[in-house]
């Protein structure tokens, strides 16, 4: 009875926190439908008096809302992609694995067994890097998730604003999202300053568009600051083709720790994440080389562009035996 109880009580819990996860999602889904109604009704049909000017602004907003509330669903609803069966531990390995008392034997099962496998980084202390949740051998790059609690591809972080893993499958769109954001709330800002100095000034008339456009220009800066600097920071590691993870833990690999262990040159390294084909730089569709599993390291590449050598390792290494909560 107790037991039943306990489990009808921590299922409870998770169900909360699964609704509670998806209030910034709403708090954000609300300011944009405001600033929707703001701009659209109370600013271009209302206080802006020329047709054409109306007509211009509506259109190039419209045009920005589209890709910005497109990318924004994208990264919400793109799922993280996982490792495939193969990293798994089998039936009878896994029973192996866990009947082992001795952690030696146990490493040298893990070892035994990437061999077979296309991992190349490992722990701070040189083990392969075990999940012990999932039950599989991490592939390069993947991390277990805490709040996600699972391990995902590639990844990058966790973020509640869009209540999911950015990873592997959905970074390309988280970064398309912050550029329009970056993009929407600029081009609000400087299509009503003009009518923000005109109603503090008093030349336009005191309704009830003057409080909406007022707002506008402030929540429209307010976030401008925040998301520049936050594209600012994905621009400088996508140039570096590391995670946010991997900023803050330098990668180790089969030769020991190394920062720009994945750093290909810059032209490599965008498209890592967007691609070959440039005409889909700036459409929220799947173009990321490879399949999240494994990728281009900089020791492969060294032979053929001996520049590459030229930049200092860290000395710095922590452990990576460790699951991974929301930044």
């Amino acid at each position: 009875m107790r037991r039943g109880w306990k489990m009808a009580l921590s299922g409870g819990l998770r169900c909360c926190r699964r609704v509670l996860s998806w209030v910034p999602v709403l708090v954000i889904v609300l300011v944009v439908l405001w600033s929707y109604y703001a701009y659209v009704f109370e600013l271009c049909l209302v206080t802006v008096l020329s047709p054409a000017e109306k007509v211009i602004y509506l259109i190039l907003y419209h045009a920005i809302f589209v890709f910005f509330t497109w990318t924004y669903w994208k990264s919400i609803f793109t799922l993280p992609q996982q490792p495939n069966q193969k990293f798994h531990l089998s039936y009878t390995d896994k029973e192996r694995y866990e009947n082992e008392e001795r952690p030696e034997v146990q490493k040298q099962m893990l070892v035994d067994m990437a061999k077979k496998l296309p991992v190349y980084t490992r722990t701070g202390s040189g083990a392969v890097r075990f999940c012990d949740r999932c039950h599989l051998i991490k592939p390069d790059r993947c991390h277990h998730c805490s709040v996600c609690a699972m391990c995902v591809l590639k990844m990058d972080h966790h973020c509640p604003w869009v209540n999911n893993c950015i990873g592997f499958s959905n970074y390309k769109f988280f970064l398309q999202f912050l550029a329009y954001s970056v993009l929407y709330c600029l081009y609000i800002a400087t299509t009503v300053f003009s009518y923000f100095i005109k109603y503090w000034r008093g030349e336009l008339p005191s309704v009830r568009s003057k409080f909406h456009v007022l707002f506008l220009l402030f929540v429209a800066c307010m976030f401008f600051v925040s998301l520049v600097i936050l594209f600012g920071y994905h621009c400088w590691l996508v140039s570096r083709n590391k995670t946010t993870l991997e900023a803050f833990c330098t990668p180790v690999f089969t030769s020991g720790p190394e920062k720009n262990g994945f750093n290909l040159g810059f032209i490599k390294n965008i498209q890592q994440v967007f691609g070959d084909k440039k005409k889909f730089w700036l459409i929220p569709i799947g173009s990321s080389p490879g399949d999240g599993h494994s990728f281009p390291m900089r020791s492969m590449n060294e032979s053929q562009n001996p520049l590459l050598a030229n930049e200092e390792p860290w000395e710095d290494n922590e452990d990576d035996n460790q699951e991974w909560p929301s930044i």
